[in-house]
């Protein structure tokens, strides 16, 4: 006796418009997790750069607060090296001290902007103190430095202060 059992063996497909939603959701869950993930990674070396730039440039605050130590020890220097005998060791020792600081510096990234008379003025790193006509120049030629300037790696922590010459009369 075999007995007959009403078997279905058609699926039950859910209906299409239902079908739909699930893909869009799909879709706007894979959306969101793409966006986060590029927004995790942008964090990252965003993270990345501002550690680097914090590692090299942290300085630059105590940097230029030690130029005018710079400056003071350099017009030490130019007035001694006027003076007697009895100056000299004085002399050799801001001598030795300014070799010292300058060597710091070099150390931690932070070069001298020395410009030459009868060179081109760069508003870049230079800045114009005053402007006066000077015979035997071009205008824009530096005539005078008064401080040289600095710049930490590629940053310029101060300008150089220079005279320029303006179109001679």
């Amino acid at each position: 006796m075999t007995e007959e059992v009403d078997v279905d063996l058609t699926d039950e497909q859910p209906p299409v418009d239902e079908l739909a939603a699930l893909r869009a959701e799909r879709d706007e869950f894979k959306d969101r997790f793409m966006r986060a993930l590029a927004d995790a990674e942008n964090t990252r070396k965003r993270g990345e750069r501002d550690r680097r730039e914090a590692e090299q440039y942290g300085g630059s605050k105590l940097a230029r607060d030690m130029l005018p130590v710079y400056d003071n020890m350099k017009r030490a220097l130019e007035a001694a090296g006027d003076a007697g005998d009895g100056a000299k060791a004085l002399v050799e020792g801001v001598e030795l001290t300014m070799r010292s600081l300058l060597n710091i510096f070099e150390k931690h990234g932070i070069r001298l902007l020395s410009p030459e008379l009868g060179e081109k003025f760069d508003p870049e790193v230079h800045e114009a103190m005053f402007e006066a006509p000077l015979p035997g120049t071009k205008a824009g030629d530096i005539i005078q430095v008064m401080n040289e300037g600095f710049m930490l790696h590629d940053r310029l922590l101060r300008p150089a202060q220079v005279g320029v010459s303006s179109t001679p009369k």
